[in-house]
């Protein structure tokens, strides 16, 4: 399985302003005005920003002319990012669901929506023992309910309101839980046949090696037979 889509590492060059007043704590005020880009689609680095880290380049201000004169700070921070685009393979705790939808956030701040239409038809809403679910009729043991973590394809992503639309529909999403062990089954399935074949293979070839010796003595017997 691969890590989550729809995150990246950027880096880039800042210049943070600050106030004078603030000149004799410069990094608590560039601190605080990089907090401030926290959890906010920024249009400038194309994301949200998740966290950052920062290097200060100088120690000098630049004081900055105007009517209330600021100080330009130059740093390099690299930006933690999401952005998630449609087709990207999103993962989330499911914490709700009802008959028509299942709700879920992402990374604990974005939230996403599957409706209806959006799940595929194998799995059927049933209510067990009081819990709501979503159970796959193709594996039992594949199951959707409150604190599933689930792999879901991005349809849209609403960048002011940070909500996310999902699906369902490809094969490939689902309860990541069910999804790991259906891939580690499937791995050790596979090295399970690879290993019977080549099994199979080097008997096939000891039976081969076997009839021929056998065919070859069985000539040299005749031979001797013509001979005498």
């Amino acid at each position: 399985m691969t890590s989550m889509e729809g995150m990246k590492v950027s880096e880039a060059d800042l210049v943070v302003y600050v106030h004078p007043s603030k000149s004799h704590k410069v990094s608590q005020a560039v601190l605080r005005e990089l907090s401030s880009l926290l959890f906010k689609f920024s249009e400038t680095f194309d994301g949200v920003v998740l966290a950052y880290e920062v290097d200060v380049q100088s120690k000098k201000a630049k004081i900055l002319s105007g009517i209330y004169p600021y100080l330009g700070v130059k740093l390099q921070a690299k930006l933690l990012l999401f952005n998630p685009k449609p087709g990207m393979l999103l993962e989330g705790k499911v914490v709700k669901l009802s008959q028509q939808s299942i709700h879920v956030i992402v990374l604990g701040f974005s939230s996403a929506i599957i409706t209806e239409e959006d799940i595929r038809e194998e799995f059927k809403y049933k209510i067990k023992h009081g819990d709501e679910v979503f159970a796959s009729t193709s594996n039992k043991h594949h199951k959707i309910k409150v604190g599933t973590i689930l792999r879901f394809l991005v349809k849209s992503f609403d960048e002011e309101i940070l909500h996310i639309s999902g699906s369902l529909q490809p094969t490939d999403t689902g309860s990541i839980r069910w999804l790991y062990k259906h891939m580690e089954d499937s791995s050790n399935a596979d090295r399970s046949i690879k290993k019977r074949e080549e099994s199979d293979g080097t008997q096939d070839a000891a039976t081969i090696s076997m009839n021929t010796d056998h065919r070859h003595k069985k000539s040299k017997r005749q031979r001797s037979g013509e001979h005498s």
